[in-house]
This record gives C-alpha cells, structure tokens and sequence, in this order.
C-alpha cells in the first residue's frame, strides 16, 4: 500500500523542526496536499482520530506511538498503524532545514509490506531452579525463592554458611563439572568432593559437637584445612553414613529450567549467557535485579529462528579434513559446534547476532531476521526516494534497537543531531552486516555504510565486521572508488559520535544505481554487487588483491608433483575443482571458490596454495584447466584408465617389493580394473583364496 493509500499525518513538535510541507508532499510524490500539524499529540489530536476511519495510518513519530495506539484501541479501530521516527533522526538537527529528502526515504518505507514471519523457537519452562554458589549467599537466595520457584541448591564453598532448619528445598555440594543447555533444559554434573553428603545427612549436629578441631560448621561440610583425621564425625554419625572419607561413587548429575549462579567466575564463560542463565557475581543489586527476572521465566516462550543453514554448500570439513571455521569463531553463545564434515546450530543457544552469516563465505549460513532480501528491498527503498527527492551523497548508519537508538535520541536532543546525508536504520544486530549487503547498498546507490554498535557488541563482533569492512573497502577502492565507505562507530557517548559523524568526508559513488533486488543467495548477491560495481567503475580491474581470509581467490597447482589423483575435487563443497569427465584433466571455475582450504589440505602431494585474489574477466565464470596428464591406455584392451604419470610412480614405487617380483605382476599394474581380474582367472598359477592355510 503507498503511502497516497494511508492517511500520512506529520507534525513540527511545536515548530521545533524546520519542515516544509509542500516540498515534502513533492519529494513523497503524494497527489493530496500535505498538512503539517503543530500539537498532533495533544490539541490536533482530533486529526489523528479522524484518520482511524481509514484502513491505514503512517504517523512521523514514535514519542507518542503509545498515546496514539492506546487512542486506536480505544475507538476501535481496526486501522493499521505506522510510526516514523523523524524528529530524532532528521528534523532535530543542525541541517534540518536539508533534511527533506532524508524524511520523506525515512516515509517511504512505510510502503513496504511487512516482512515475511519466520519460524520460532519454542521453550518450556516449569520453574526448576538451580541455585549455584558459596553457601551463605546461596542459601540466603534460596530461601528468598523458594515461595515462588522450586528451589535447589549447589553449594560450591561451604565456608560461613548455614544450612536452614528446614529442609524445604533440594541442598548438595561439590565442585561443578559441566553446565550447559538453555532456558528450560539445563544439565548439571558435578561431584561430591567433600567428605559430608547433604542428600544423605540428616543435620543432626552430632558430627559438629565431636569433631575436636571443630572443622564443621553449620554448613555441614567439612574444612578439610582444619581436619586432622580423628574420624570421630564418621564414629558419630554413625549407620547414618552420610561421611564417607573415602567415596568411591562422586559424580552427580542433574537437570533443571534456571539457573542463578552466584560464583565469583561464572560457570558458563560466554560471552553472550543462554536464555535462563543469569549470572550476577557478588553485587547485591545485581543479584536482587537477577531474582527479579527468575519469576518471568517460568512458562511457555519463543523467540525467532533466526539463522538458516544449508549444510551442501557448507565448507567446514569433508573426510575429517577441517576447512573453514569462521562461523565457531565468531560465535559468542557457543551455539554452533562441529557435526561431522558440517557444523549444527543450537537455536535455542542462538541469540540473533548474524555474525555466523556475516562471515560465512559460501552463504551456507544465512540470517532471516530479517533475511538480506528484506534488508536490501528497506536499502533499495530509501536511498531511491532520497535521490529522487534530490538528496546527495547518502550515508546509511545501521544501528541496533536498543542502546543505539537511545544514543541517537540522545545525539538529537543534546547535540548537533545526524547530518541531512545520514540515514539511520535499523537493524537486529550489527553483527549481522557481510560483505553481500555492505557492496549491495554502495550498488544501490549509497556513497557510505556506517555501523554504529555499542561497545560490547563491538568488543565481540568488532573484528569480524571490520574484516567484512576491509575486504569491500578494498575492492571498491581498487575500482576508482575514492574515500572511505564503510567504517565500524563504537561508542556508547553522543559527543563521540558525533564527532565521527560530521567529521565523514563523503565518498565517492556509482553513478547509476542498481535495479536488481539483493538475493537469499549470498554468492549471488556478491555477484550482481560485483559486477554493477565494476561495470561503472572509474577505474576499472581485471584483477584485485585480496587480503587472506577473503571469500574469492584462486588455486594454484604444482604440475610436476599433482599427479591428479582428482581427491581435491571430491573434496571441493562449491563446484569450484571439477574433473575432466572423460580426460585425465583438473579444471578450476574461479567465481565458485570461497577459499576454505579443502583442497588444499586434502592433497595428498601437497601441490594446492590458495591465492585471494577478486577476478573481474570472463574467466573467473569459466573452466580453466589447472592440470592435464598424457592418459596411459590398458596394455591389455588399450582403455584408459589412469594417466602415465600415476601408473609410472606406482610401478617405481613397486618394482622393488617382494610381491611384485614377477613380470607379470608388474605388468598387471599396467591393466584396468577388469583386464586384472581377467588375468589372474586365466593365470593359473595364480594363488587362490582356497591355496591359503588356516
């Protein structure tokens, strides 16, 4: 639906911004002129309510989106509603009064239907918490919790606590062995590791009133620091047993929903924690703040599935030889692991970050939320309209929905705001931008791509971006593109922003943007990217570097050593080496290569390196023969059946050893598969299965 089909309804905020109504409704192309509001959250609001008697709205503010909403639920209505943030990202500026052709690609995406839902992931909670840590605090949670969770302790420091009166709640101790899974499925194993068992003791204090060094406390755990042996516990306890110094049964396993983990190191050391784990170390505050969150995590939930993979294109591993890893890399929740020759991801584990995707070289990893064609048609949309609306230079600033959005707000109120040529939009996770989508916005017409993320994201997805970053920096520059157009903004302060954001000198762009729409397919968006770029290119290529690491290059092959045994084709997951179907030939198709390293590492003769490199001929689409060998023919039925280089290293290899004494055993070295079998049928001295002795 366009946006001359929706009731479009902009205010000034009190004539805080300098907009131009007229030449906004030109830039929209709207047929109905526009009217610019003054107070439409307060005394115009009657405008507002009179648009809801309309199918859809597109209301140019989101400080108001609750008042507005809470007024269509009120009337009824069943219009749907559009907000546009363009106070915040155009209007409050220092070039506000240029800022037109910024708001009205800002508009226009309200003309794009929603994308399409993806598949969610489901989890189930029943409220089964794990309390983990030294037991005074430990305990002092527990009881707190127990009313409202079904609580069970691990007590990992039995030091200076005490274990209640009651036994109310499930108390152990140990030391933890492993923890992982996520909300709803958590698997523990630990082991008993102190003398006392606190399943089995009854808490009867007779082993504290008879140890003489006083090495018990409270906790029931025994200071073993302090111990000296007597054993009168052990005597004092009694057909209890629950002290047993010399335990042969300690490992110890459980599963449950949540977790609290009070160590002083968290048990699970990843940088972004699973859903269900929370992990507040000794601050009080945090720790009252992460108890809070434990009540609202029992029930049903789901969250978006929010990567694809095709495990045929994945360029892991073939035949146990390792290839590309750049996806268990980058990935911050341990979410994907190793799968034979293909990775899994847990989606449970996964938080959304895109990082996998980002760096993946093939696109067997893909993102869906959104998917890159949702992403590119947003791309395509804005810079249209800003460059139709006669805007220039056109920088996008993608930037994440929480902590960046709030510094840009921040940027609009206390600072010089965005520049008019800036264009902020929004995305899940910066981590999330690849090469495919940073090359796909400069065809569409964008002379920059900015990431702005906050500090954490970019001290765990920083490198990965800024490699993405240096790869298309690199092939545009060699294309004639001047300045810099991709650069990663880490920052969490408004002055620092904006002090790289109006420092940007703009950069050099095509001059006639693409037409295609970016595909699921990463390879062939990179290649439609690719080749708009240089076909306006101002200085056009045939051959770019790369730097190592880069998704396309070339294979080199030794010819004197390559003995083309074909094992490099088979281990190929793209297509990249193919055979010479009927001629002993290795063939290379340049574009297909992601260089993973297979080949490399699968070659038995060691005569593959790899070489990034971007080639922009004909050739790069192209069969180009790396290695062809003289075929040798049967000296039986005169096939071919191998090439003279293998069968003359075989037979040098051979000549010497026992088994090949004979003239006849050599030369059956010489025959195929079907002549050797012939022969040693019509060989009758030949030994049989039935000549050998049991």
């Amino acid at each position: 639906m366009s946006l001359d089909e929706r009731s479009l309804k902009v205010c000034n905020c009190n004539k805080t911004m300098a907009l131009d109504a007229k030449a906004l409704a030109a830039a929209l192309k709207l047929k109905q002129p526009l009217q610019m509001h003054t107070e439409l959250c307060r005394k115009e609001v009657g405008s507002f309510q009179e648009s809801l008697k309309g199918e859809a709205c597109v209301v140019a503010c989101t400080q108001e989106a609750p008042l507005f909403s809470e007024l269509a639920r009120e009337a009824g209505a069943a219009t749907g509603l559009k907000f546009i943030n363009i106070r915040e990202h155009a209007g409050w500026s220092k070039e506000g009064a240029q800022a037109t052709p910024k708001i009205a690609a800002l508009l226009a995406l309200a003309d794009l239907p929603e994308p399409e839902a993806v598949p969610v992931v489901n989890y189930q909670s029943g409220g089964q918490l794990l309390v983990i840590g030294p037991a005074e605090a430990a305990i002092a949670w527990a009881d707190k919790l127990a009313e409202q969770l079904d609580v069970n302790v691990l007590v990992t420091r039995g030091k200076g606590g005490e274990l209640p009166a009651e036994r109310r709640y499930p108390v152990w101790s140990g030391r933890v062995k492993s923890l992982k899974g996520h909300l709803g499925e958590f698997e523990l194993a630990w082991e008993q590791d102190n003398p006392i068992d606190l399943e089995v003791c009854t808490r009867c204090n007779a082993c504290i009133h008879a140890c003489p060094e006083q090495a018990i406390d409270f906790s029931y755990q025994i200071d073993m620091d302090k111990c000296k042996a007597h054993r009168e516990c052990v005597k004092a306890c009694g057909a209890i047993r629950a002290i047993d110094f010399e335990r042969a049964e300690r490992a110890r396993n459980e599963r449950f929903d949540m977790v609290l983990d009070l160590s002083a190191q968290p048990v699970i050391d990843t940088p972004q924690l699973p859903q269900g784990y929370l992990a507040p170390g000794a601050d009080p505050l945090e720790q009252a703040l992460a108890a809070a969150q434990l009540g609202q995590m029992v029930g049903e939930f789901e969250k978006p599935r929010f990567f694809a993979y095709h495990s045929k294109i994945c360029a892991h591993s073939r035949s146990s030889k390792v290839g590309c890893n750049q996806c268990l890399d980058v990935c911050s929740t341990g979410a994907i692991t190793p799968d034979g020759d293909h990775v899994k991801v847990d989606p449970h584990l996964c938080m959304g970050c895109g990082g996998c995707a980002s760096v993946c070289p093939s696109g067997a990893m893909t993102y869906a939320y959104p998917r890159v064609p949702d992403l590119g048609a947003r791309l395509k949309r804005v810079l249209s309209v800003y460059a139709q609306a006669g805007g220039k230079d056109a920088c996008l600033l993608l930037h994440n929905a929480g902590e960046s959005r709030a510094l840009l707000a921040k940027l609009a109120r206390r600072g010089r705001g965005l520049p008019a040529r800036a264009i902020p939009l929004e995305v899940h996770h910066p981590a999330s931008i690849g090469i495919d989508v940073l090359l796909g916005a400069l065809a569409y017409g964008a002379s920059q791509v900015q990431v702005l993320a906050a500090p954490k994201e970019a001290a765990e997805y920083g490198d990965a971006i800024e490699r993405q970053m240096a790869y298309a920096e690199t092939i545009v520059n060699a294309l004639g593109y001047g300045g810099a157009h991709f650069r990663l903004i880490a920052t969490d302060e408004h002055a620092l922003l904006e002090k790289e954001i109006w420092a940007l000198a703009p950069a050099v762009s095509v001059g006639k943007p693409a037409a295609y729409n970016l595909s699921p397919e990463k390879r062939t968006t990179l290649e439609f990217a690719i080749d708009h770029l240089a076909r306006q290119a101002p200085k056009p290529q045939e051959e770019i570097g790369l730097g190592a690491g880069a998704p396309y290059g070339q294979v080199l092959v030794n010819r004197q050593t390559c003995t083309l045994c074909m094992a490099c084709v088979g281990a190929c997951p793209e297509s990249a080496l193919v055979d010479g179907r009927d001629r002993p030939m290795l063939k290379f198709i340049e574009r297909n290569c992601v260089q993973c390293g297979l080949c490399e590492k699968t070659c038995p003769e060691n005569a593959i390196t790899l070489a990034p490199r971007l080639l922009l001929t004909p050739q790069a689409k192209q069969e180009v023969v790396l290695n062809e060998a003289e075929p040798f023919n049967c000296v039986r039925c005169g096939k071919p059946f191998g090439t003279r280089q293998m069968v003359d290293n075989m037979l040098g290899k051979l000549s010497g050893h026992s088994m090949f004494a004979g003239d006849g055993s050599l030369k059956r070295l010489q025959m195929c598969g079907d002549c050797r079998v012939v022969d040693m049928m019509e060989n009758k001295n030949e030994m049989t299965i039935q000549d050998v002795k049991k």
